[in-house]
């Protein structure tokens, strides 16, 4: 029996919700009733999702679209006073945002490129999070971060993004045992290989995605890559009542990529 959400008198504030994970999410918690808070880079975008928000939602609700960089201290100030000052609450936050970097340790570049992922991918999630934490008290909500399987094991290359996830991990156990008795639950999710824009962002041809998501596919024991919404699937799980008792847990959805130690440093080497 499929679960039924109802976050009707909800508001969600999703970052990296232009595309992928973040704008399928969206659209979901707008399907169960939420009031909910889209963010990224690009306006053209956050405007696509905003009326596939609209489409669906019970009662025509427009997502809230904050053009917005994550690496930037007051553009995220901006986007907790903006979602505030217009549903004046605000009950789940998801970190989504972030992006990965091929960056070897020899490359003269290594530092830089270092500093930057974790802005994207670490940073940004301290931040918002530590600016949000007194608006989710005062509606007992809740947290869902979004790692990645490079939180939990090595791909060479990747060193950056693979201490940024894990960092992620540890800062959400930490967030889970120092805000539980603020009635705030916080969880994290550790995406394997999914269907998302994420290889093109790197600057690679969406022809060579594809081949590598097939190519993923081939490797994983489930015989292919994840869907965006089946990791949404799992946010609206853990943003509900159904996990109620759940706070501090990482949820690996990978088709069993780390079970089965498939994806190794060859996949990495060659991005």
């Amino acid at each position: 029996m499929s679960l039924k959400y109802d976050f009707s008198g909800k508001v969600v504030l999703i970052t990296g919700s232009s595309s992928g994970i973040g704008a399928v999410t969206a659209v979901q918690f707008a399907r169960s009733g939420a009031n909910v808070v889209v963010t990224g880079r690009r306006a053209d975008k956050l405007a696509e999702v905003a009326k596939q928000c609209q489409n669906v939602s019970p009662k025509q609700f427009k997502a809230l679209e904050v053009v917005a960089d994550v690496t930037k201290e007051a553009d995220l100030k901006r986007l907790v006073e903006t979602t505030i000052r217009q549903f004046g609450r605000l009950d789940i936050l998801v970190n989504n945002a972030g992006a990965g970097l091929n960056a070897p340790l020899s490359d003269p570049g290594f530092y830089e490129s270092f500093q930057k992922v974790m802005q994207i991918n670490l940073n940004s999630i301290v931040l918002l999070t530590h600016l949000c934490v007194d608006h989710l008290a005062k509606t007992r909500g809740n947290i869902v971060n979004i790692s990645s399987i490079a939180g939990l094991r090595a791909f060479a290359n990747f060193s950056p993004y693979c201490m940024a996830k894990c960092s992620i991990d540890m800062f959400t156990k930490c967030c889970a045992a120092e805000l539980g008795p603020k009635h705030i639950r916080v969880n994290v999710i550790n995406p394997g290989p999914i269907k998302t824009e994420f290889i093109t962002a790197m600057g690679l041809p969406s022809d060579q995605s594809d081949s590598m998501f097939d190519d993923f596919g081939s490797r994983i024991p489930v015989g292919r890559a994840g869907l965006p919404d089946e990791v949404g699937d799992a946010i609206l799980y853990l943003s509900s009542d159904h996990s109620k008792f759940i706070t501090g847990s990482q949820l690996t959805i990978d088709g069993g990529t780390v079970a089965s130690n498939t994806m190794s440093n060859d996949f990495a080497k060659s991005i």
